[in-house]
């Protein structure tokens, strides 16, 4: 969806919509910037997006909130399992905790959008 707000006109604002649409705009900003974007699998596990610019590669995952030790292992596990030295993101919507953890970057939305290169 090129522009969020024709989802809110058409079926109204509802919460469950946030993670999808923050996908949807990390993807957006991903090729904007020229790069090519999949989705990536580890056994039964998602990789919300692999992108790649020339010999670059970017690993991403987006979830609305980390509130929950189940949604904090779900998001930064998947990313531990990759062994190589390509940049990791867990994007989120959480206004206080943003960290580092075995090297993966914890970001709000916000902060990842307006990075000069990723």
């Amino acid at each position: 969806m090129g522009d969020h707000a024709l989802v809110y006109a058409v079926m109204g604002y509802r919460d469950r919509f946030i993670a999808g649409i923050l996908e949807n705009i990390v993807m957006l900003e991903l090729r904007r910037r020229g790069y090519r974007v999949f989705t990536g699998r580890s056994d039964e596990r998602e990789i919300d997006f692999i992108a790649e610019l020339n010999e670059r590669k970017v690993y991403v995952q987006v979830t609305y909130k980390i509130s929950e030790p189940s949604t904090f292992e779900r998001e930064f596990s998947i990313l531990r399992e990759i062994r190589d030295h390509h940049p990791k993101y867990v994007v989120t919507m959480d206004e206080i905790w943003r960290d580092n953890v075995d090297g993966i970057r914890h970001m709000h939305i916000a902060d990842f959008l307006l990075l000069a290169e990723f």
